[in-house]
């Protein structure tokens, strides 16, 4: 890795840790509900919450393009003044509509995580990815846990105001805010600034890693799908593109892509179950308000967020050494833990007791981290870097989309307005759907395998099952299954 790759990377590292210092997350529904901002538990949930879901449905297309566009730098410095701005706005502002902006401005800085790790990407060559992207995540998460168990150890040791917390997060946000400013500007990016132009006289295809859950290719499956081998000619600047020319190539990539069976498969998995894990990741506080009110007991969000990070890491890092053929396996391996998520919000539901609330949610969300690590390298595996980008940029619009319906039709007071209690009876149900569909399709990979060995085959079903189908791969431009 060369200084400049290096100093980067380190920048980068200081920006992911410092933003993702949050000691106040844990406790942010205890701060609305309690002396500080007095808000009720419908305003919060039916009113306030909602505005994130909604912002950043809008903001995730239009803000990937200019993220693009603007060679990622300065989306970089606009996601850190947003979270100024929310935080700013939080220690100061009072009642509903003050809320309803922050949560819009936290939309804008949620949309614009994808510069964060597209940028490392355009600054580094293809064998640093995985370094830079291991030290990168490491970064984050690491940031999250010290930041929930700091949070946690000031409340619970040191009795200190939640108020304190939050200006100790907006102190976090404005030490962030200074790292980008000292990374270089990139000359190229993924569809708008192309980096080279090949001896054909075509566009090279600029490999970038994915901005919204990064995994580097499998090596021993060789080039990955859109790849080509071709001679690279460098070019003095980078080839432009433009818009209407971006659109028809997303365009053609997104139906290359989602012809493919098995693909499409994990991306419905993905959409549908992280739909639901954003619904109980925003309204889990205010679970836990309900059962154990912060005005009157002492609370632990902050230890329970820190143990659900790192053991959710911890298995996204053990399940790389696992060898499982997905392929055969893979719906039911979705099914099963499903199954457990879906029990997992049960019980938040059914069993009024903060323990079991703080346990079923660390199972929770370690069981999402795995599952959704699975699905991302068998996302990524066969494409190239340039399509999963828009593969799981596509997996992540339609679960907002979907989130968003959920909302409006379950939480908003436009809606049903349920309680937080129905809620997660609601979002149980939900995960129980999935597993419900992940079973079926199980079944009918087995079914389908049986009947195509025959009963004089003389082969097993089980062997059958072991005969991986075709991955999917490019032929003459188009994907096949």
């Amino acid at each position: 890795m060369s200084p400049a790759w290096l100093c980067s990377t380190v920048l980068l590292c200081v920006y992911g840790f410092f933003s993702n210092l949050r000691p106040l997350e844990p406790f942010l529904t205890a701060f609305l509900m309690g002396p500080d901002k007095n808000l009720t538990e419908t305003e919060v949930v039916n009113k306030i919450y909602p505005i994130w879901t909604y912002s950043y449905l809008i903001l995730l297309f239009p803000v990937f393009l200019a993220t693009d566009f603007l060679c990622y730098k300065p989306v970089l410095l606009l996601q850190a003044s947003s979270f100024i701005v929310t935080y700013t706005i939080l220690l100061k502002g009072q009642g509903v509509i003050l809320m309803q902006i922050l949560e819009f401005f936290f939309g804008v800085a949620t949309a614009t995580d994808v510069a964060y790790y597209a940028y490392i990407y355009s600054v580094v060559e293809r064998d640093s990815y995985q370094r830079v992207t291991g030290l990168c995540r490491s970064a984050t998460l690491l940031g999250s846990a010290v930041g929930s168990l700091a949070g946690q150890v000031l409340v619970s040791v040191g009795q200190v105001p939640l108020l304190f917390l939050a200006v100790m997060t907006l102190a976090s946000f404005c030490l962030a805010f200074l790292a980008p400013w000292f990374l270089p500007m990139p000359s190229r990016s993924l569809f708008f600034h192309k980096e080279g132009v090949l001896q054909d006289g075509s566009a090279r295809e600029l490999n970038v890693s994915s901005v919204l859950m990064e995994k580097s290719t499998d090596s021993e499956r060789g080039s990955p799908l859109g790849v080509k081998q071709d001679t690279v000619v460098p070019d003095e600047h980078a080839r432009s593109t433009g818009l209407l020319e971006v659109l028809r190539s997303l365009w053609s990539d997104f139906l290359q892509c989602f012809s493919c069976r098995t693909l499409l498969a994990w991306s419905v998995w993905w959409a549908l179950s992280t739909c639901g894990y954003f619904q109980v990741i925003n309204y889990t506080q205010v679970l836990w308000e309900k059962i154990l009110p912060s005005k009157e007991f002492r609370i632990y969000n902050g230890y329970v967020e820190t143990v659900s990070t790192l053991l959710g890491a911890l298995a996204a890092f053990a399940v790389s050494f696992v060898k499982v053929s997905w392929v055969v396996w893979g719906e039911l391996a979705l099914c099963t833990f499903s199954v457990v998520i879906a029990v997992a919000v049960y019980l938040m539901h059914a069993v009024r007791n903060i323990w079991v609330c703080y346990s079923s949610y660390v199972v929770f969300r370690t069981t999402y981290m795995l599952l959704i690590t699975i699905a991302t390298y068998q996302i990524a595996a066969n494409l190239s870097m340039r399509r999963y980008a828009l593969v799981f940029g596509v997996n992540t619009f339609v679960a907002l989309l979907l989130q968003t319906l959920l909302t409006v039709v379950v939480v908003d007071s436009v809606g049903l307005g349920l309680d937080v209690f129905p809620q997660f009876l609601v979002y149980s149900s939900y995960f129980a759907v999935i597993a419900a569909v992940f079973l079926v399709a199980w079944l009918c990979k087995v079914a389908r395998r049986h009947g195509c060995a025959g009963p004089q085959g003389g082969e097993s079903e089980t062997d059958s099952l072991a005969e991986d189908p075709p991955p999917c791969r490019e032929s003459s431009g188009m994907l096949e299954t």
